[in-house]
């Protein structure tokens, strides 16, 4: 697990240099999220997939607020409860950071050969489920 969090933390640091608009790893992750599985979340149910807290997932939903990139709105049920959507600023943001960040994955794929991504990926894979599933 060392050798993982080693990893990670290289990483991360070398993709949130690539990012654009001064987002980070974590602002970033959110625009991802709502491409990948649509927007109209909680922030307390974005805390929960991200496994943060929710003063954390408040504090990124804020700076991309400020950015025009998210809409937080009261939700249309429970006025107590808000609803965070993303604009159309913020889908520009998560494209524009793809496409800066697509070179810096092409050194990383590099790094590895084809067999050796081809033995790794599938254990990375494993272990990743396992962790999910036992959180």
């Amino acid at each position: 697990m060392n050798e993982i969090g080693i990893i990670n933390q290289l990483s991360s640091s070398a993709f949130e240099r690539t990012l654009p608009h001064g987002l980070t790893s974590a602002q970033f992750s959110v625009l991802i999220h709502f491409t990948r599985l649509g927007d109209g979340k909680t922030p307390a149910q974005l805390a929960s997939a991200f496994q943060v807290t929710r003063g954390t997932m408040t504090s990124t939903l804020k700076r991309l607020s400020e950015k025009g990139f998210v809409e937080i709105k009261p939700d249309d049920k429970d006025g107590r409860s808000k609803r965070v959507y993303m604009t159309e600023s913020g889908r520009a943001a998560r494209s524009d950071g793809i496409t800066a960040a697509t070179p810096h994955f092409g050194r990383i794929v590099e790094a590895l050969s084809a067999q050796e991504r081809k033995t790794v990926i599938p254990i990375l894979e494993k272990l990743r489920i396992w962790l999910d599933d036992n959180r």
